[in-house]
């Protein structure tokens, strides 16, 4: 069988064959397009992260995997991959130094820091500062209780937690930030998945917690970001 593959002029495959891309986005929202690399070829993956690079545009690829992080790394040397998140960026919407504010990602244990990682990387990308703060499960409380000073910085808290999923209602009893519920899929086999964990999230008592979906890491860092700005300056503020 013969597969017919049409190329651009700079070697990879035409974008237009099979994507859409929103250039013009960061005019609308403030930030750029992100690149959801899971069920995407390596070529297409590619395509996409060197148009955007081509028109300007910082990248951030989630879901990415090593060998597209080669791929794009062999053409953009300043490009950076955290296999633990599976992160891949290009840039930022700010340099380092100009990241605002404080955002926690407060990890149960670590098992569940592939999820507050890719959390992480998404508010830094967008231009938070960040604390990850990791295994401070509700199992040893003691420790959770030794870095409150550290999450009580924070203008929003990213709480990141399997099994049962209690870290998020514990945090957003003791801090007066809001708190983002990050349930992961860790857990044996009554946790289903992470809907045990979402689902404890959910029905939590503590007042001030938003809940986002199993293992979505990039979500629950993105309005992390969100919050986080609203409490900034405004550039143009006198």
């Amino acid at each position: 069988m013969k597969t017919r593959t049409h190329r651009d002029g700079d070697g990879g495959l035409g974008v237009e064959d099979f994507a859409v891309l929103d250039l013009c986005r960061s005019e609308r929202t403030g930030y750029p397009e992100v690149v959801y690399c899971a069920g995407k070829t390596v070529e297409q993956a590619e395509a996409i992260i060197t148009r955007m690079r081509g028109a300007g545009l910082p990248v951030l690829g989630t879901r990415a995997d090593p060998v597209l992080a080669d791929r794009v790394g062999s053409r953009f040397p300043e490009a950076e991959y955290d296999e633990l998140a599976r992160t891949l960026t290009i840039g930022g919407v700010c340099a380092k130094d100009e990241r605002q504010g404080l955002v926690a990602v407060v990890a149960a244990g670590t098992s569940d820091l592939g999820a507050a990682r890719e959390a992480a990387r998404t508010a830094e990308f967008f231009g938070s500062a960040v604390d990850l703060i990791s295994d401070v499960g509700v199992a040893g409380i003691h420790r959770l209780f030794a870095r409150l000073d550290r999450i009580k910085k924070a203008r929003v808290v990213v709480a990141v937690a399997g099994m049962e999923g209690a870290l998020a209602g514990v945090i957003a009893g003791l801090v007066p930030a809001p708190v983002i519920a990050l349930p992961t899929s860790v857990g044996y086999g009554a946790a289903f998945g992470g809907i045990s964990a979402l689902l404890g999230m959910l029905t939590s008592c503590a007042p001030g917690i938003s809940v986002v979906n199993i293992d979505n890491g990039f979500g629950a860092g993105y309005q992390a970001n969100l919050i986080n700005k609203l409490a900034s300056p405004s550039p143009t503020a006198s």
